[in-house]
């Protein structure tokens, strides 16, 4: 038995221009998939034409309540022999995603895990960045509480200053207020690149300073994107 971290498109309708022929070929021989989203991952392999019968293929949702324990079960309930292909609901699975937690046990029940090449906007986003890629940190999600949220920009501002570059997000229909309370408390000095709808047709990769971006602020409202924060 394989685990196979199979990464899907960050954008509709560019499965041609970013997805490995290793992905449609093992997807190709995979009947049971771990998804964060299994009306997206039905919807995704359909898309892919590969002839596979949707109806016929076995989804468990991983989500991040599902538990350690839930997750084991679903090992149980492969059969063995059988791969397992993990996905996300866009990019790289195991990263900022649920899909870690099916790795985690896979290693501890000594399943081989094949992690698949794919797109990722945290990678990309700090390609195009021109920031330090020799020390950079993914935090994720900043906290929702504003007094929160700003403590902890004013901390990843100071960790940037260290020339270590910071990279986070935030839920797309919050991302004009998360902009501004970013060019509120980072000095207008500091470098802010913004990733949005990496690898899509309308794909916006800009870097500016704070001082820059506060006299135009780009509209981000429902649109994946990525922070990126350097000196």
């Amino acid at each position: 038995m394989s685990l196979f971290l199979i990464p899907t498109t960050l954008a509709p309708d560019t499965a041609n221009q970013v997805l490995a022929p290793q992905i449609k070929e093992v997807i190709g021989v995979t009947n049971h998939f771990f998804v964060e989203n299994i009306r997206t991952a039905r919807r995704f392999i359909s898309e892919l034409k590969l002839g596979k019968v949707i109806d016929e293929l076995h989804f468990y949702e991983l989500t991040k309540d599902t538990s350690i324990e839930q997750v084991r079960a679903y090992f149980k309930t492969v059969p063995k022999g059988e791969a397992i292909g993990v996905m996300s609901e866009a990019g790289c699975p195991g990263i900022a995603d649920p899909g870690a937690v099916a790795v985690k046990v896979a290693h501890q029940l000594g399943i081989q895990v094949r992690p698949l090449v794919g797109p990722s906007s945290i990678l990309l986003g700090l390609m195009a960045s021109g920031f330090s890629g020799q020390s950079f940190v993914f935090h994720g999600y900043l906290p929702i509480e504003k007094v929160e949220r700003h403590k902890a920009l004013r901390a990843l501002e100071k960790d940037a200053q260290k020339q270590q570059t910071q990279i986070f997000m935030e839920t797309p229909f919050r991302n004009n207020t998360f902009l501004e309370d970013i060019l509120q408390i980072c000095n207008p000095t500091m470098q802010l690149c913004i990733a949005c709808n990496v690898s899509g047709s309308d794909e916006f990769i800009q870097t500016k300073s704070i001082a820059q971006w506060q006299k135009q602020k780009p509209d981000l409202h429902k649109k994946p994107t990525m922070f990126l924060l350097s000196i």
